[in-house]
């Protein structure tokens, strides 16, 4: 197994169990992030909305909370990861299971430098938002309003780090 594999196997075994700090070790300083809900830069903040979720899962929805992983593949460069989460939605309450595709770039030190996660807006939405996610999940509209309250939640939740 290439050492970057073991670093992505780290990753999502310690998201598994919701050890946000683990994670977050795995990632270089100046990593960036992006997926449906956030565009981030640099391990404060990839690490912060990892320590975000994870804490809110931990006070709304451990009850619901399973991370499977799969398909884990490095090499000194790039990687991949197919994973899926099912958890409670801490905004709506709402049940989520969420399949997920993560594609990977290391830096020489092996540490993640480059996370882009996809996954369908649009069911995810509709789990998790209800009737106005199934409406208008596929519109920019609510993607960009998701976007813009995740952004926000984050960066209060930075300012109280």
């Amino acid at each position: 197994m290439h050492p970057n594999q073991a670093t992505l196997e780290r990753f999502y075994t310690a998201f598994a169990r919701l050890d946000a700090d683990t994670m977050a070790a795995c990632y270089a300083s100046d990593v960036q992030f992006t997926d449906p809900v956030f565009t981030l830069s640099g391990q404060q903040q990839v690490g912060g909305m990892w320590r975000m979720l994870c804490t809110a899962t931990q006070a709304k929805g451990r009850d619901a909370w399973k991370l499977e992983f799969n398909g884990l593949q490095a090499d000194a460069n790039t990687g991949q990861a197919h994973w899926e989460a099912h958890y409670r939605f801490s905004a709506t309450g709402r049940l989520v299971h969420n399949r997920i595709d993560g594609r990977f770039r290391f830096n020489a030190a092996g540490l993640i430098s480059e996370h882009r996660d996809a996954f369908d807006f649009w069911a995810w939405s509709r789990q998790a938002l209800g009737t106005p996610g199934l409406l208008l999940g596929w519109t920019p509209f609510l993607r960009a309003k998701v976007r813009k309250q995740a952004a926000a939640n984050l960066q209060k939740f930075l300012a109280k780090q």
